[in-house]
């Protein structure tokens, strides 16, 4: 069959494939970026939590604790974004993205090599033995292995520096120690006995993909109208997860990987025939007869699909747009409820506030406090110049402090401004000046009777 024909059949029967595209390549190819990726990202602060400091980067922005509206927003955006990927292109995420099936399948690949060098070097010991020293020698290499990717792990919620010194200090008693050691002894377990297992008996998202799944969804495929398979079982053999593709496309434990299609096209390949296997949009290929459409190639493919893009693009602009308008000078200022004012002995009103300052940017800045909108009423109790280090949160207090002719008896409003070097826009605080409700009357050096 010439490469012209071969283009037509692939066309009539809507398969979506490359051609001359090794899958198992092009997934290896992937994980190994996926890979360093994940080893990456909690160093520059891509998407990390830092829980003893309670703060959350997402895409170099800094959100404290105290932004839990934009946090629960970007969490909120993640768990969409994840959910569209599973509805337009399936199981992609676990057959090419997830950690836990590349390294599962990284310590199968281990097993299995450490079993064929033990059994050319060591050929004339028995097999109990040399299955003991592939254990023992595999058991070597996952412990450093899984004391490594706990680490990376937990880098995630702790600060890589911080935890680097609780490792080798080896501890046990600080909840960041604890939660290390639990993560290795469970990370030991699942690559020592669970491995592709976690994938069908804990791991929830490969549920959750099969519900989101619809007609359009992209999936692995089976399709032998005519009877052409031979009943090699090299798909079989090939699956990471050990089923039979040709029973059915809908099976939690496929994972959609595209090494099935692989195992099938280098067999039929030698007879000059195209894969029985192969990616398709949704369960049959008459769904996507005769497409041309480069959209709907990528997975655009009806209303929904549709609906779903603009609402990412709606959601990602507007939470750009959230996170760059905020201010990266945190202040907070609560007064002093215990007391509403008191009077010095210089006979100045003082009113108590405490105020939380806190710089989520990546520089240095200085603040100046100053009251304004209330003539006569000045700060004390605080540096002109307060300095603050990028990620530095500081509780200060401080009283505004004003003469008693300047007030109107009872409630006086204020403002308090903070300026900001770099230059950044004015925080101005709405505030209440506390002043007695009643005005003592003064006495006149002419009051009184005289008495003659």
């Amino acid at each position: 069959m010439g490469l012209s024909t071969e283009s037509a059949v692939k066309k009539s029967t809507g398969f979506l494939t490359i051609p001359g595209m090794k899958f198992h390549r092009l997934r290896k190819a992937v994980q190994s970026i996926c890979v360093v990726i994940f080893i990456l990202l909690p160093l520059f602060k891509v998407i990390r939590f830092d829980l003893p400091h309670q703060r959350f980067f997402f895409f170099g922005a800094e959100l404290w604790i105290s932004e839990f509206s934009i946090i629960f927003f970007s969490l909120m955006f993640m768990m969409v974004w994840i959910a569209s990927v599973a509805m337009v292109y399936g199981r992609v995420w676990c057959g090419y993205f997830c950690p836990q099936m590349i390294f599962s399948e990284a310590a199968n690949l281990l097993q299995s090599n450490l079993h064929k060098f033990v059994n050319r070097k060591l050929y004339k010991v028995s097999k109990s033995l040399r299955n003991y020293l592939v254990i023992l020698l595999f058991s070597l290499v996952l412990l450093p292995a899984a004391v490594f990717l706990s680490f990376i792990f937990i880098s995630y919620f702790i600060d890589p520096i911080d935890l680097f010194h609780r490792l080798m200090q080896f501890d046990l008693r600080t909840a960041g120690g604890i939660m290390g050691a639990s993560v290795t002894l469970v990370i030991l377990l699942d690559f020592a006995f669970l491995r592709q297992k976690f994938c069908i008996s804990i791991c929830p998202y490969g549920y959750l993909q099969s519900m989101l799944a619809d007609k359009h969804t992209l999936l692995v495929n089976y399709e032998d109208p005519d009877g052409e398979c031979i009943s090699c079982k090299n798909c079989m053999r090939t699956c990471p997860m050990g089923i039979d593709i040709r029973e059915s496309n809908r099976q939690i434990e496929c994972t959609h990987c595209g090494e099935c299609i692989d195992a099938c096209a280098t067999v039929r390949g030698k007879m000059g025939k195209w894969s029985l296997i192969n990616y398709t949009w949704g369960d049959t290929s008459k769904a996507v007869q005769n497409e041309n459409a480069w959209f709907r190639r990528l997975g655009v493919r009806d209303g929904k699909r549709v609906a779903v893009l603009v609402l990412m693009l709606v959601y990602a602009t507007a939470l750009a747009i959230f996170i760059s308008l905020r201010q990266p000078i945190f202040v907070q200022i609560m007064p002093d409820k215990s007391e509403l004012y008191t009077i010095g002995k210089d006979g100045l009103i003082q009113n108590h506030f405490r105020m939380s300052i806190g710089n989520r940017s990546g520089r240095a800045a200085t603040l100046q406090v100053r009251a304004a909108e209330l003539q006569g009423v000045h700060i004390i109790g605080l540096d002109d110049n307060i300095q603050l280090a990028p990620g530095e949160e500081k509780k200060l207090v401080f009283d505004a402090v004003a003469a008693p002719e300047t007030l109107q008896p009872g409630i006086n409003h204020m403002s308090i401004v903070v300026d900001v070097t770099p230059k950044q826009k004015s925080i101005e605080l709405k505030e209440n000046f506390f002043a007695p409700f009643e005005t003592p009357v003064k006495s006149s050096p002419d009051s009184g009777t005289n008495k003659k």
